[in-house]
């Protein structure tokens, strides 16, 4: 059973999760050949400032 866990930062819309959900669910089945319920997509998500790029927070 494939696990895919994606860390983004919060504040994205409920529709656009569900879309990112649903390609790399597409991506996970036709790559891996597994049957989509076997397929686990789990997104964290975490507050910007407590996301960091080149020791930078991106709040």
């Amino acid at each position: 059973m494939p696990i895919i866990n994606i860390t983004l930062i919060a504040g994205r819309a409920p529709e656009r999760k569900r879309l990112l959900i649903e390609k790399v669910t597409d991506a996970v089945e036709t790559s891996l050949e597994v049957p989509r319920s076997s397929i686990r997509v789990i997104i964290n998500e975490v507050p910007a400032e407590h996301f960091a790029v080149g020791g930078v927070p991106k709040s």
